[in-house]
């Protein structure tokens, strides 16, 4: 479905809100003494914390008030059905495993979905006191009380390319070898950065983010943001991401290619 073009600046405004409520939320406990996790997975560390919580919390208390009408989907409470055909998909902290280590590299995803996507997303470090924010054709950086239009880079050759995923093992081994097949080709390789890659992506800093196994709360508040900022995010046969499981960001449409040739040969 379309949004009308009076209810963009509504949802807008919206989504700015929803951030500034999770980080009231989240930040104060950020490096604090007293901070928990708990492992959420039978397997592994899958860590969630009080913050996590909080933040969503916070968040569907504003939606419940603001648009009754939409449907939430969070990571840790799950689905509320809405009527309005617009569904809010939250990802509270998305890098709880840095945000529990004191690094600054996570961030409050919040994405749109209008039934086929995310149109509107917002990537908030509020640490650094930064939003990334982005949706029909607009996309903004602020920072400090500056606001500034992203753009994506140009970058048409993978031997060009820096290239980001968040940990060195990503997914399966097959998907692990997909990943240094294009890993071997480019410029530069970093790890770690979670969500905040991808603003760099729409920031027009880097190239290319490389991730398997994500949820649809992972990837929709990032999704818009880079696409608003002119990049392209696709899963790795070049079809819709916004549902998770393995993804490609680029800025460049020719790298973004590139990189699709190579990891479109990976078996499901």
């Amino acid at each position: 479905m379309g949004v009308e073009h009076g209810l963009q600046d509504e949802l807008w405004g919206i989504a700015c809100d929803l951030a500034d409520t999770a980080a009231r939320r989240c930040l104060p406990l950020f490096r604090s003494s007293g901070l928990a996790a708990t492992n959420k997975a039978l397997a592994g560390f899958d860590p969630v914390t009080e913050a996590d919580r909080g933040s969503e919390a916070a968040m569907r208390e504003l939606l419940a008030e603001r648009r009754p009408q939409d449907a939430v989907h969070g990571e840790e409470y799950g689905l509320r059905p809405g009527t309005s055909g617009l569904t809010w998909v939250l990802d509270p902290i998305d890098g709880t495993r840095a945000f529990i280590s004191g690094a600054p590299t996570w961030g409050i995803l919040i994405g749109l979905d209008a039934g086929q996507g995310p149109v509107l997303g917002v990537v908030d470090q509020p640490f650094t006191r930064e939003r990334f924010i982005g949706g029909w054709g607009r996309a903004e950086h602020h920072r400090d009380g500056s606001t500034t239009a992203m753009r994506v880079r140009p970058c048409s050759r993978l031997e060009d390319a820096i290239l980001f995923t968040t940990q060195p093992q990503i997914g399966s081994t097959s998907e692990r070898e997909g990943f240094e097949a294009v890993r071997d080709r480019v410029r530069l390789t970093r790890y770690g950065l979670d969500c905040y890659a991808y603003a760099l992506v729409a920031l027009g800093q880097i190239d290319l983010v490389i991730e398997a196994g994500l949820h649809s709360y992972d990837i929709q508040g990032p999704q818009a943001v880079i696409e608003a900022a002119g990049g392209v995010v696709t899963n790795w046969r070049g079809g819709a991401a916004h549902q998770g499981g393995r993804v490609l960001a680029a800025g460049d449409p020719r790298i973004h290619a590139a990189a699709l040739e190579i990891l479109s040969r990976v078996p499901e």
